[in-house]
């Protein structure tokens, strides 16, 4: 099925991210108001982006696939304070040729996608009792961008010239809860513009649908159940009509609800994913597996507790094959799952870092599981930096090499397999952190949720200047006599 290729690690805790439709770009907004975009390895066979300007009759040049190798890396294109507080959607235009975010700070900010530059902003309106807070976003079609809000709204942002309106020009408000999902319903056979202007979504325990001019179409039943996540599925649905597509929903108990497009007063069929005592954990986000893929009509839906369950809306049953149950987290469940444009799942959750070097004062070097609440007892989990002096400094390097500082000494800790020629030879870019101009304010605590943002404790991102040149890259797998599976 699938294998994991990488953990990226990231300074706080991602409440969203985002997948360029074309590119192999990933970015990720943050609980203290970050957003940061990567640069993704290429696969065998794809084509360098200076390619992509040529001429037609020149021929293009093929990478070698350092996603294979084992020799490309995750690069830190931008990384900016792009809110006051938390970051909580973020998603990309239609064509992926500008970026949004909505933060706590009430604002959505449009911006391009290769450097963060902000091209406009929107004012979110407040509600009764004060702001409304943003809970997702959605590109629904070249001159539309739907967003939805803790009180249940959707708001409608017109784009014209490529810039998006300095306030919402519609307001519906389908439901009585946060709005959880949006999901766009494929354009039919007979529509002039070729593009989606009807869409579904999901707030407290409700679905509804909506019309880009007519505003609500139809609201469910109380399902009596909070629907967390939705995916449109197409090429399946009633025996009369395959080609009309489904809805398929995350609840909050464990349950992926079907419902047949135009049939949204109740749902038709029911997917147990997980049956646990009590109530099964809450299924958070789901995304369709690519047709590429050649897997069927699948679902990779992430669940509370970690892990990724693949689920067969075909045969209406999670698979059970060794290998379809992924874990993305001990800890963590997974706030965003997706497949980039080459059909690479990428989840998001957490801030996936798991072990820790401590410098004890014996001079010795621990290697300590957060996971497991203990400290590394195999053979080589124990460095020693001095016989006399205590590090008073550990930390990693851009090449992910360990570094500890101590007395007199400075030591540098390497991969016995790079020693041995099994490095990896590839150079380093560095990239700028580009920021707002306007975003360098005091930092504001924010906490997640429905109605509130989670506090952050890390003020590493408090007004200062701009920063110098910083770069990610993939952290390495460590070697079991030094520090395991770091």
């Amino acid at each position: 099925m699938l294998e994991n290729l990488c953990t990226l690690p990231l300074t706080a805790d991602v409440f969203t991210a985002a997948l360029h439709p074309t590119k192999p770009l990933l970015s990720v907004g943050l609980s203290n108001g970050r957003v940061e975009t990567f640069r993704l390895p290429a696969v065998a066979g794809s084509y360098d982006d200076a390619d992509d300007s040529s001429d037609a009759g020149e021929s293009k040049t093929k990478r070698a696939g350092p996603a294979e190798t084992g020799k490309g890396m995750i690069e830190s294109v931008w990384s900016t304070r792009r809110h006051k507080g938390s970051c909580r959607t973020l998603a990309y235009s239609y064509d992926g040729s500008s970026m949004f975010s909505a933060g706590t700070d009430g604002l959505v900010k449009h911006f391009s996608p290769e450097d963060g530059k902000v091209l406009s902003k929107t004012v979110i309106p407040n509600r009764k009792n004060g702001p409304d807070g943003p809970s997702t976003l959605h590109a629904l079609n070249p001159q539309s961008l739907l967003l939805g809000c803790d009180s249940g709204a959707v708001y409608l942002i017109d784009i014209k010239d490529g810039v998006a309106a300095g306030q919402p020009h519609a307001t519906h408000r389908p439901h009585e809860d946060y709005v959880s999902a949006v999901v766009a319903l494929p354009p039919t056979k007979d529509s002039t513009s070729g593009v989606p202007k009807q869409w579904v979504s999901t707030g407290g325990t409700t679905l509804a649908a909506s019309d880009w001019r007519r505003g609500l179409l139809s609201r469910s039943e109380d399902q009596e159940d909070e629907l967390m996540c939705a995916a449109f599925v197409p090429g399946v649905g009633p025996r009369k009509n395959r080609n009309n597509g489904m809805v398929a929903v995350g609840s909050g108990s464990g349950v992926i609800t079907l419902w047949d497009r135009g049939a949204w007063d109740d749902q038709q069929e029911r997917i147990i994913v997980d049956n646990a005592r009590g109530g099964g954990e809450s299924l958070e986000c789901m995304a369709l597996v690519p047709a590429e893929l050649g897997w069927g009509k699948k679902l990779i839906v992430g669940v509370a507790d970690g892990t990724l369950r693949v689920v067969d809306i075909v045969k209406r049953k999670v698979d059970a094959e060794p290998g379809s149950v992924l874990r993305h987290d001990d800890l963590e469940g997974a706030v965003f799952v997706g497949f980039d444009c080459y059909n690479r799942l990428i989840s998001a959750g957490g801030r996936t870092v798991k072990k820790l070097i401590v410098g004890v004062a014996d001079g010795t070097l621990r290697v300590v599981d957060i996971v497991k609440r203990k400290v590394d007892a195999e053979p080589g989990s124990v460095l020693r930096h001095d016989d006399l002096e205590g590090a008073v400094f550990v930390g990693f390097d851009c090449y992910n090499r360990l570094i500890s500082a101590g007395g007199r000494t400075v030591k540098v800790w390497q991969e016995l397999a790079e020693l041995q020629g099994g490095g990896s030879d590839g150079e380093d870019d560095d990239d700028d952190d580009d920021g707002d101009s306007d975003d360098d304010d005091t930092n504001e605590n924010g906490k997640r949720g429905a109605s509130s943002d989670e506090e952050d404790s890390d003020d590493s991102d408090a007004p200062k200047k701009k920063r110098g040149k910083r770069r990610k890259q993939t952290p390495k797998k460590q070697p079991d006599y030094s520090f395991p599976d770091l």
